[in-house]
């Protein structure tokens, strides 16, 4: 009954039994099943509204990526060695500079001792030239000096994107689910024009921080509205490969930015960072015009109980798909034009608490999102070579991150069309597992017993579970998102995918956080991820299996949407009618029971 979706009937009670009377089913509460279907299903209407959720997934992956070029550590070169330059000649360069005075890299993540002491001492110099090798010519690092003692505000740079991306995912989600998706997306673009070009008029270091944590937060609120309102306007054939869609879009993104910068190098008026900030941010002016194209969610209106905007949207949508609403036979306008006394009812992110299932769902998935992201960081700098020469390390380490993303966009749509949304993310998380601990474990074991061989296989066996581990987790994230927007009802939806979507904020944060110390504790960084990985695998079989399934709308659907069980119905029937068994002698022991004296609950707490 309430085991699965799988076998509902056409009308799905809300707590789990068939009614004993012969009412009639309602149709509105079933979005999928009958009112898309009686407005055209995907038809012309829906399929203009995808494509314009489309556009904007090419800017916001320029937005993501900006801080590769924005914050990019430069190259430096002691122009007035300090007086007592002697202690120059003892410590090696970290790379070649012209006149064979020591250069360094400051964003080099090598500790150690000589590390600390070089160091120091390239820092006690009086100044210095800071080149950029790849990208702009100069940046925010180049511009304010943020080096030595200042170059903790470099990560403070990059926590502040993120962590107005966390807040923003939080309170959008909720702002989504109580005033509609179609508010939180203009407000969204409105406010990333504001502060997104306010950041290209920094003064200081503490300015930029400031409005790119406002930034991020407005970003957030762009992602997820759009995200909920792609998957909202899909039937259920079409909701993963329109999101796919989308996703390919901000991996073109993410390929394109070193390009953008490239365009913006040497600008002679203006800072190259500004300008690169300014280019990245104008194209969402084409997003204001969305306040009068692009509607709010039906479904989210029928869901709310907003009737009387839910038929004014049905008429307009059944007018641009071409179909006559007078002679549709379903009768949903007819039960529409009955419902037109009720007031909306909003809910709000917390009641998800109050369920049984619902919140262990979107809790695994939490969890299954932030171990993807964090992991990730992991695999990333495992596979990066430092004693690559910084040019080519720069552009090898991004383009090879960007191929990999679109290595696993490829790779994630077969696979879930074969074995369904559950059994993809497990498949991809198991990847992910067995490529940490071999990473892990294998490695030492190597450099164990083969010392000879120990750095060249160290280095290979690294870069190719890196790679693959990779490949796996950015598949987990990706796929943890979508499922949470799947199985989470419409009336909590923004919450939920809020929900995931900070955790996957976490998961990202753990990579500046590294960097800020150093890497020091990565070992222990990497055995907690990978331990995840491990209780991800576990709890990713309690989750249902959403492929094909219309998306629930109540609470009430949410907690029904539960795992199928092992058995099939009918496997289960047979098990139950099973009477073969012999119960004679219990029969007998309660007849002598019943020919014994009672005794008084006194007497048995006596005896026992």
């Amino acid at each position: 009954m309430a085991a699965g979706r799988q076998e509902a009937p056409d009308h799905q009670p809300e707590n789990g039994f068939t009614p004993l009377d012969h009412t009639p089913p309602r149709l509105l509460p079933q979005i999928d099943a009958s009112v898309l279907p009686s407005l055209g299903g995907f038809g012309k209407h829906q399929k203009q509204l995808v494509v314009l959720t489309w556009i904007p997934a090419l800017f916001i992956g320029f937005s993501q990526f900006s801080d590769y070029f924005l914050l990019a550590q430069p190259n430096g070169t002691c122009v007035h060695p300090p007086a007592n330059d002697s202690s120059w000649t003892g410590a090696p360069p970290l790379l070649a500079a012209p006149g064979g005075t020591p250069a360094f890299h400051l964003g080099s993540n090598e500790t150690g001792e000589s590390y600390s002491g070089g160091m120091a001492m390239l820092c006690a110099c009086k100044e210095w030239k800071l080149e950029l090798l790849t990208g702009l010519s100069q940046n925010v690092v180049t511009k304010w000096n943020l080096v030595c003692d200042s170059a903790w505000k470099v990560h403070i740079a990059k926590f502040s994107l993120l962590v107005g991306s966390i807040f923003g995912y939080l309170v959008m989600g909720v702002m989504a689910d109580w005033f509609g998706r179609q508010p939180v997306l203009i407000l969204s673009v409105l406010f990333v024009l504001v502060f997104g070009l306010s950041v290209s008029f920094s003064v200081n270091a503490t300015m930029f921080s400031t409005l790119r944590f406002f930034e991020g937060f407005c970003l957030a609120g762009l992602t997820l509205s759009l995200y909920v309102l792609r998957i909202e306007l899909c039937l259920p054939d079409w909701r993963f490969s329109m999101t796919m869609v989308a996703s390919f879009l901000m991996v073109a993104g993410q390929l394109l930015m070193p390009g953008v910068a490239a365009l913006c190098r040497n600008w002679p008026d203006r800072d190259d960072w500004q300008v690169l900030q300014i280019v990245i941010i104008s194209p969402f002016v084409l997003m204001l015009p969305y306040v009068w194209i692009f509607p709010e969610s039906l479904r989210w209106l029928l869901a709310t109980q907003h009737y009387r905007r839910s038929k004014v949207m049905m008429l307009r949508i059944a007018k641009k798909n071409q179909v006559d609403m007078t002679t549709e036979p379903s009768g949903v306008l007819i039960e529409l034009e009955q419902e037109l006394h009720k007031k909306p009812q909003r809910t709000c992110i917390v009641k998800m608490m109050s369920t049984r299932n619902l919140w262990k769902n979107i809790v695994v998935l939490c969890v299954n999102s932030l171990t993807g992201y964090g992991i990730h960081h992991c695999f990333s700098r495992s596979m990066m070579d430092p004693e690559a020469r910084l040019t080519a390390m720069c552009h090898t380490d991004y383009y090879t991150m960007a191929g990999i993303a679109l290595a696993t966009c490829l790779a994630v749509c077969p696979a879930v069309a074969l074995m369904g949304r559950r059994g993809g993310l497990l498949t991809f998380m198991i990847i992910t597992a067995l490529a940490s601990l071999l990473q892990l474990g294998l490695l030492n074991l190597i450099g164990k017993y083969s010392l000879l061989l120990r750095d060249t296989l160290n280095r290979k066996f690294s870069v190719a579970f890196s790679i693959i581990g990779m490949f796996s987790s950015h598949a987990v994230s990706t796929l943890s998102i979508f499922f949470c927007a799947e199985i989470t009802p419409t009336v909590i939806r923004g919450g939920g995918l809020g929900l995931v979507l900070a955790s996957a904020g976490f998961g990202m944060l753990t990579a500046p956080i590294m960097e800020l110390h150093n890497q020091k504790g990565y070992f222990l960084h990497h055995v907690i991820f990978a331990c995840c990985t491990l209780l991800c695998i576990i709890c990713l079989l309690l989750l249902p299996e959403p492929r094909g399934q219309p998306l629930p709308e109540s609470l009430a659907d949410g907690e029904s949407f539960t795992r199928q069980t092992l058995l099939r119905p009918g496997e289960q029937h047979l098990l139950l009618a099973k009477t073969d068994r012999d119960y004679s002698r219990l029969e007998t022991m309660a007849n002598c029971m019943d020919g014994m004296p009672k005794l008084s609950n006194a007497k048995i707490m006596k005896y026992l």
